[in-house]
């Protein structure tokens, strides 16, 4: 009798309790959990705020440090002129 309520209890184990040790319950909460997870990185490294906002980001500082080289160009030449004039007023 005793070899029969075995018998009888291994067969109503689920799948999941037979071959992971787990109840049914509790693999598709792991399992939504490690999908909502991976949903969630996914979105984090390849979404419109991340990729893209890093490619933008290097584009315009790239403009940026351009607009810097140029102005201090233009700086140096006003500068020039500017000490050009001033001599010139005060040597007159």
């Amino acid at each position: 009798m005793h070899e029969v309520l075995e018998r009888d209890e291994a067969q109503d184990e689920s799948w999941s309790q037979k071959y992971l040790g787990l109840k049914l319950s509790t693999l598709l909460w792991v399992g939504a959990l490690v999908a909502g997870s991976g949903i969630y990185i996914g979105i984090l490294l390849f979404g419109a705020n991340s990729v893209d906002a890093y490619i933008q980001l290097q584009t315009y500082q790239a403009q940026l440090a351009n607009n810097v080289a140029k102005l201090k160009q233009e700086n140096a030449q006003l500068q020039k002129e500017y000490f050009e004039l001033k001599e010139i007023t005060v040597g007159h």
